[in-house]
């Protein structure tokens, strides 16, 4: 025995590092599978950041190049705080049982405070107490009571939650139509007398069409298909990053100092604002890293940003900046962007290579539009929708048909409607943006709440990083009729079915718990005569067993003998159907939710699954109208 116990502990040491080494393997494929899915979108952006910061008459390109330096200076600096430090350092830490999304911020929250208005909220008296030695102790209680007591705050934030929610979907709609009529756009410079604006639209949509048709493959046939295709574009724009640095300017390394973005503000003022709105695309996808967590891990997203996309990009930048800092000649500034730094001789390659990497960039929200569904839903937040599970083994990959098929009418509807760069810039501008400032909300909770932290480094953290994200939403704010409007519908209409939903499946909850679970054990206690008790007359040939030498769990045994007891009495299943309608003498808004919205929701979403799977011989189905 005390040799067999040696050779176990000699052989521990090894197993252990066997097992780090299938940790960190898996972890470098997840990574590799992230870039094909979750990146797509942030690294495709150099493809349009200059040419939206451009577009229009807020600045203009000078021959002392302080637009373009402050430009870069802002790009650098907002990929560095925004995507590295608040996203992949920080927010990427606070999932919910590994799902990730603002939604996901909110269920946490609720897990720890008894905000009492979705399930599985429940504050703890053991995270006052882990708090209870600290100076800011007092204020963190008085915290938590506010948000438990006052009904006012616990629906303010849940429907702060939701906001942020909506615009991630009309994220969803917006950046498949950004990223691929960018990516697009490059025909301009490749193609002559002006027959792009017959190929770029058709080409775009029929683009659009074939990447929601690929969706039902699932997130790893996806990844594994256009991982390589991100790696070639990083490295594509890296190279020709280094290549305009190198041949163009390489002293513009000195516009990455903070001081080239006060003077770029001192100099164009108001026009300098507003070109913030553009500016800010340099971080779409940011989000998309979160809300796609559930895919992978925290792991392999942060290994995959820091070591490949993040340095990529940067060189992709300054090599832009680089090449238009020489460059003052351009037919007009809607000109200005990714196309006319590269090489005459690449363009095409380069603009097929961008094109597919468009396609993959589009993939990293529609993924994450997915993962927001499903959360939603399972909170009764959202209509019940048919979830697919397209892996085995990472349970949040998930294709949502109805969904993808919305998202595709709607992608191709502002396509087509736009036809244009810098209106749909601004749409995604404000989405993205809006959804930052609503996680940066809710994440400062987080810290105090479950994390535990102090109340100041959470004041803090919403303090540094929401002065940044209110400059960039008040610029993206005023080009409101400029495109900006589009996420603001969106995401209206999609608030009114997530409340009315809510609304409808909260006053539902006041039905008996046997119809509301649709399934009932009516002989469970044979002894007892109820007026409900159906027995099948069917009964099957078979018998449940108890093991008579088996080491069997006195609780496990128990169930065991629940069951022979409920097979010997005999099954029936009975399926409860409500119907709400408002009372009479309720108001003309409340019947209109309850009566038509709510019923309208509820009749064509789909049902639960186990309606399929219950013996009709044995089933009972029973209608109720429940007025409220």
């Amino acid at each position: 025995m005390d040799l067999e116990a040696a050779h176990g502990a000699a052989a521990a040491p090894g197993k252990q590092r066997r097992r780090a080494r299938e940790s960190w393997g898996a972890s470098l494929l997840l990574a590799y599978q992230s870039l094909g899915v979750v990146y797509g979108d942030v690294a495709t952006s150099p493809l349009y950041v200059y040419k939206s910061a451009f577009a229009g008459d807020d600045i203009q390109h000078s021959a002392g190049n302080e637009e373009i330096y402050g430009v870069l200076s802002f790009v650098f600096w907002t990929l560095t705080f925004i995507s590295l430090v608040k996203y992949v350092l920080i927010v990427l830490r606070a999932d919910d049982g590994g799902e990730g999304g603002t939604f996901a911020l909110y269920s946490l929250i609720c897990r720890h405070v008894r905000a009492g208005l979705l399930p599985g909220g429940g504050g703890g008296a053991g995270d006052e107490l882990a708090a209870g030695g600290r100076r800011d102790a007092r204020a963190m209680s008085r915290l938590r009571a506010m948000l438990e007591r006052y009904r006012v705050l616990q629906r303010l934030l849940l429907l702060f939650a939701l906001l942020g929610t909506c615009m991630v979907i009309g994220d969803g709609v917006l950046t498949p139509a950004v990223s691929v009529y960018s990516a697009v756009s490059g025909l301009e410079l490749s193609m002559e007398h002006e027959h792009h604006k017959y190929v770029q639209l058709p080409v775009t949509c029929a683009i659009l069409i074939g990447l929601f048709a690929l969706q039902h493959y699932g997130t790893h046939r996806v990844g594994f298909i256009f991982a390589p295709i991100v790696c070639v574009w990083l490295l594509c724009i890296s190279a020709i990053g280094v290549y305009n640095i190198v041949h163009w300017n390489h002293h513009v390394y000195r516009a990455l100092s903070p001081y080239y973005m006060y003077q770029f503000l001192k100099k164009t003022q108001t026009g300098g604002w507003m070109s913030l709105g553009g500016i800010l695309l340099c971080v779409t996808g940011s989000e998309a890293m979160y809300a796609d967590l559930g895919h992978f891990s925290q792991s392999s997203i942060k290994i995959a940003f820091m070591s490949v996309v993040y340095p990529a990009l940067v060189l992709a930048y300054m090599g832009q900046a680089a090449y238009i800092s020489q460059h003052h000649s351009f037919e007009n500034a809607y000109h200005i962007g990714f196309y006319v730094s590269v090489p005459e001789k690449l363009r095409w390659p380069v603009l097929v290579i961008a094109i597919l990497a468009a396609v993959v960039g589009s993939q990293a929200v529609i993924t994450g539009t997915f993962s927001i569904i499903k959360q939603c839903s399972s909170l009764s937040c959202f209509p019940g929708v048919k979830i697919v599970h397209t892996s085995s083994t990472v349970h949040g990959q998930i294709y949502i048909p109805e969904i993808n098929w919305i998202l595709m009418i709607l992608c191709l509807a502002v396509t087509l409607g736009f036809r244009n760069t810098k209106h749909l810039a601004n749409a995604q501008g404000l989405a993205v943006i809006t959804v930052m400032l609503v996680t940066t909300c809710l994440m400062s909770l987080v810290i105090v709440l479950c994390w535990n932290k102090s109340i100041f480094l959470a004041l803090g953290f919403l303090i540094f990083f929401g002065t940044i994200e209110v400059l960039y939403f008040s610029a993206s704010l005023v080009k409101f009729h400029e495109g900006a409007w589009v996420p603001i519908t969106l995401s209206f209409i999609f608030m009114i079915v997530m409340c009315v939903w809510h609304y409808g499946t909260i006053k539902n909850n006041g039905i008996p718990l046997w119809m509301e679970d649709g399934e009932v054990d009516a002989s469970a206690s044979p002894h007892k005569e109820t007026d409900t008790q159906i027995i099948s007359p069917n009964r099957k040939k078979a018998r449940f067993v108890l093991p008579k030498n088996a080491q069997v769990d006195s609780e496990v045994r128990r169930e065991l003998q629940e069951l022979m007891d409920a097979r010997e009495a005999g099954m029936s299943f009975i399926l409860g159907h409500s119907y709400m309608k408002a009372k009479s003498g309720s108001s003309f808004i409340k019947r209109i939710v309850i009566n038509f919205f709510y019923e309208f929701l509820r009749r064509n979403s789909r049902g639960p699954s186990y309606a399929a799977t219950i013996p009709h011989a044995s089933t009972l189905e029973v209608g109720m109208v429940y007025q409220v």
